[in-house]
């Protein structure tokens, strides 16, 4: 059974559609708005002290997207409300956190591997294989929601409650997306509490931020990245961190100034394939939110978007070549092992037995279509075949990208 492609009507759960039809009844839940979400935001946590509030300038352009671009249903509405509120409430914490225990600061986060390529290129499935590793520090999905020290039970439980509502509300986005509580996570999520980060353009309409945020300086997002890591470190550490989130190659001439001893891996896939599957899911995720989906603008928000972050990432790789490794997906596949042995020699880290075992481990369990298999089609984005190779053609030269075989 293959994922709907008919993305304009988005999948609704009778509880979701009539919860969204009395709240419109009612004029509910209203604008969002900052100063309200930051008050409540210290209610919650008791707490006053944000240290530097640079972050409450993108809050603020985010917000005003939201309001008046994103077209939320109702109950897009209160998720957003709640995410950028318990963002706020997190921030908080660890300011307090560092308040009571300095020396965090000082922790020195070791080697980094940095997966950081465009999307739907094997990201998932090499970033799995590098976690398995039992030496290996890797952002698990309860962390990334929430990264304080707390009883891990507790946290565990939330994020095993926030993948049963996703399941609920878009069941199929398992087939395109796997979200697993226990599993490692795209440390974007962590980069969400700056509210800088290419989340919030995929799933929801927000083109003023989006183009805000292309503007901007993401040194102290990256900044703020690196603390939160020494925040997660502090409390387990590792004998080398694995990163991972395809938002990193907009920014690789940041990550390489934060994380001085980072090595950068890419893997690269057929655009013909990657362009339109993203496509797919960004249609697929903006649909829990909004019944408002455009498969034409989000083709052509994410095909300039795609093409912008290999433009830069091809730019920033000039300054420190050295410090890159390129994945083909199509090796990834053919032979996964050989490909962490050239990744783990790269970042002069021993690929040992377990380390071997572990990878070949995850490849059983991480096995391709195990929630169905996510159908797309090109031409349901108002694209074609000639119009993708035109724009990404620079990409496979520069990478000897070959075409992919259906």
């Amino acid at each position: 059974m293959g994922t709907s492609t008919d993305y304009q009507r988005p999948y609704r759960p009778l509880a979701v559609s009539t919860l969204n039809a009395a709240a419109r009844l009612t004029g509910l839940p209203g604008r969002l708005d900052v100063g309200a979400m930051v008050a409540r935001a210290k209610r919650r946590t008791g707490l006053t002290d944000f240290g530097d509030e640079w972050f409450l300038e993108p809050l603020a352009v985010l917000v005003d997207a939201i309001n008046t671009e994103a077209q939320l249903t109702p109950v897009g509405q209160w998720i957003q409300k709640a995410r950028l509120t318990g963002a706020l409430a997190k921030r908080l914490r660890v300011e307090e956190l560092l308040r009571q225990h300095p020396e965090i600061l000082d922790i020195d986060l070791r080697k980094i591997i940095v997966i950081a390529s465009l999307q739907r290129t094997g990201t998932t499935t090499l970033h799995r294989l590098i976690a398995a590793d039992p030496r290996a520090r890797k952002l698990l999905a309860w962390e990334a929601l929430d990264p304080l020290p707390s009883p891990a039970r507790m946290r565990i439980r939330r994020a095993r409650m926030a993948e049963r509502a996703i399941a609920y509300m878009a069941p199929e986005f398992f087939a395109v997306h796997p979200i697993e509580h226990y599993a490692p996570e795209e440390d974007v999520l962590l980069l969400d509490l700056c509210f800088m980060s290419q989340s919030p353009e995929a799933v929801m309409y927000v083109p003023s931020y989006a183009n805000w945020l292309e503007g901007q300086d993401h040194t102290k997002a990256y900044a703020y990245l690196a603390t939160l890591l020494k925040v997660l470190h502090w409390q387990r550490p590792g004998d080398f961190w694995v990163l991972k989130t395809p938002h990193h190659a907009e920014h690789l001439d940041v990550i390489l100034e934060v994380f001085p001893e980072a090595i950068v891996v890419q893997t690269h896939r057929d655009p013909q394939t990657i362009v339109p599957s993203f496509c797919s899911m960004v249609a697929h995720g903006r649909g829990m939110l909004s019944d408002r989906i455009d498969t034409r603008e989000i083709a052509a928000h994410w095909t300039r978007k795609m093409r912008r972050m290999m433009e830069l990432s091809i730019e920033a790789r000039k300054v420190a070549p050295s410090r890159f490794v390129d994945v083909s997906y199509y090796d990834l596949l053919a032979d996964p092992i050989a490909e962490l042995q050239r990744i783990y020699r790269r970042a002069d880290i021993a690929f040992d037995d377990a380390a071997v075992r572990a990878a070949e481990n995850a490849a059983t369990e991480n096995a391709r279509h195990r929630y169905g298999k996510h159908v797309y089609r090109v031409d349901d984005f108002g694209l074609t075949g000639k119009s993708v190779e035109r724009c990404f053609a620079f990409y496979r030269r520069e990478y000897r990208v070959p075409h992919e075989q259906s």
